[in-house]
């Protein structure tokens, strides 16, 4: 294999991994907060996609305003849900153990009927479109254009959940919740306030991320569960809690991924579970742990 092939594996991979990582940053705080184990997470990815799809298609609107739209409907989405239904699983529900089995549970019906919702609205066939085609020459190496502005916006908005976390009230309420609920609520924190508002946060990074898929990649109503499984690998490679891992973590996968499927499109998914399977064998606590 040349260089440019190695280069353009390399690229490819990085690429496709800020769109991992967005997704995986989402379950992160679903997960690693609310201690919520959403396996609808990818069926809001899915929504993202098929919206900014229908968008672009019948009203010529650009992608990145259907980014929003979709980052701020599954954000809406995923607060009602959150207060409809797990906020009230956790008052009924005695240990952690099954809290987090109720919710499980409960996130297989969210992913069916989210799932025929997207076919009754959209049908169930393959949908695709084009958008910033061009492509930028670096020596022998091209990069197409809207696959590098889907990395930066990826980027961009992981970036700004780290910020969000890491210097506003909301996210230092956040990261007091995460710590220890019951001194959180000692001191004034509204937890279940917050525990919300990470459910919808993470719902409207996977909304986000379906619109930055939809640009590059076809849609189909299933594909969310996928994601889902893709966003579990990445949560324990980057390590739970860890936002700057669920981005490395999700940047190293989409390089394995686009290597294989240069030499075996079918063989992606086997490597993502022997990556796994390796990774959480030489660091079990993810790959930023300390």
């Amino acid at each position: 294999m040349d260089l440019n092939r190695v280069l353009d594996i390399v690229f490819g991979g990085i690429m496709l991994g800020g769109i991992y990582g967005l997704v995986s940053l989402g379950l992160n705080l679903q997960y690693g907060v609310a201690r919520v184990l959403n396996v609808a997470h990818g069926e809001f990815t899915t929504l993202g996609a098929f919206l900014t799809w229908w968008l672009y298609v019948a009203a010529g609107m650009s992608p990145f305003v259907g980014l929003v739209t979709s980052l701020l409907l599954s954000f809406g989405l995923g607060w009602i849900l959150y207060r409809l239904i797990f906020a009230r699983l956790q008052r009924h529900v005695r240990s952690l153990e099954a809290f987090e089995a109720a919710c499980m549970l409960t996130s297989f019906g969210i992913l069916f009927a989210i799932q025929n919702l997207i076919i009754l609205t959209w049908g169930a066939d393959v949908r695709s479109y084009s958008y910033l085609p061009g492509a930028v020459r670096l020596g022998e190496l091209v990069l197409p254009v809207n696959r590098i502005l889907i990395f930066g916006v990826s980027v961009g908005l992981g970036g700004l959940f780290y910020a969000l976390l890491k210097w506003t009230r909301t996210g230092k309420a956040i990261r007091a919740a995460a710590q220890d609920r019951s001194g959180a609520a000692s001191v004034g924190v509204d937890v279940q306030n917050v525990l919300g508002i990470c459910f919808a946060l993470g719902t409207g990074a996977a909304g986000a991320a379906g619109s930055l898929i939809s640009i590059t990649y076809s849609i189909h109503p299933v594909m969310g569960f996928e994601y889902t499984v893709i966003a579990i690998i990445v949560v324990v490679l980057g390590g739970l809690g860890n936002i700057p891992g669920s981005l490395l973590g999700g940047i190293l996968l989409g390089v394995v991924g686009t290597a294989v499927t240069y030499w075996q499109p079918g063989l992606a998914v086997v490597a993502y579970y022997l990556f796994f399977v390796v990774l959480l064998w030489w660091r079990p606590r993810g790959l930023l742990a300390a």
